[in-house]
Order: structure tokens, then C-alpha cells, then sequence
């Protein structure tokens, strides 16, 4: 919106892999597409902590859970122990760690899909769809989740 496309656009178009062949043969987006890609990625951010809230606490609750939690471990899982109770925190963290990592690749592969649309691919309503129902999902996912605290 300051005049400074060209800047977005050479950004936009590395984090896209844009070869400079291509880069040069297909429709330059305008500072308008630009525009309309920043905004399209502002749900793709949001979406994106939730993911990565769910990374910070496989660190805090799993990696570090006898730092975090002192005790007693008598009614922890895997208590009575403090090491007994801080492996089980660690294993039940680990696939929700794998999940947290694979829903970023899956926004990653979203963008990536809408950008398409920024280089002039057809990219169909499929990822917009997704993108909406991604964005009720996690609304729903942060509401229930401050109601549980």
C-alpha cells in the first residue's frame, strides 16, 4: 500500500519458489493482488497458532514437564515417580507434536495453493472452501478451549 509491490512481489515470490524463468513469463500480480494475498493471509496466521501454541506446550509439558510441574507426582500420569510421570507427559505429547507440525505443513500447502491465484493460476474454490471451514473450525477450537479453562 506504501508503493513498495516490487519489494512484496520479489518476497512473495521466493517464499513461493518462483523460478526466475517463470517469474518473468507469467502475469507479474499488481499491487492489488498483492493486497488481496497479505489479507487472504492474515486467517492463514491465525490458524497458524494454534499449531504452534500446541509446539510450545509439547515443550513445556512434555520436554520439561519435571521443571514445570514440581510435584508431588502422586496422582500424575505416570506418578509416583517425577521420572516415571515426566516420560508418560513426554509420550503422550509426542504424536500431538507430530499433529501440531503436519497442520503447519497443511496451512503451508493452503497458502501456497491461494497464492496460485496471485501468479495467475486457476486455483478453484476448493482451497477457499477449506480455508473457511479451517477458520469456523479453529474459532470453534479457541472457544471451547478458553471455556475449558
Amino acid at each position: 500500500m506504501a508503493g513498495r509491490s516490487d519489494t512484496a512481489r520479489a518476497w512473495w515470490a521466493r517464499v513461493d519458489e518462483q523460478d526466475p524463468a517463470v517469474r518473468s513469463s507469467t502475469r507479474q500480480p499488481g499491487a492489488v493482488r498483492l493486497l488481496a494475498h497479505a489479507l487472504v493471509c492474515v486467517p492463514l496466521g491465525l490458524l497458524a497458532l494454534i499449531p504452534v501454541g500446541i509446539e510450545v506446550l509439547f515443550v513445556l509439558r512434555g520436554v520439561l514437564y519435571g521443571l514445570v510441574d514440581q510435584g508431588p507426582y502422586d496422582h500424575s500420569w505416570g506418578g509416583p515417580t517425577m521420572a516415571g510421570a515426566w516420560l508418560v507427559h513426554f509420550l503422550v505429547a509426542l504424536p500431538f507434536a507430530a499433529a501440531g507440525l503436519g497442520a503447519l505443513w497443511l496451512l503451508d500447502r493452503l497458502r501456497s495453493r491461494l497464492a496460485g491465484w496471485m501468479w495467475g493460476r486457476r486455483v478453484g474454490a476448493a482451497p477457499v472452501l477449506v480455508l473457511l471451514a479451517s477458520s469456523v473450525a479453529g474459532v470453534v477450537l479457541v472457544i471451547a478451549w478458553i471455556h475449558q479453562l
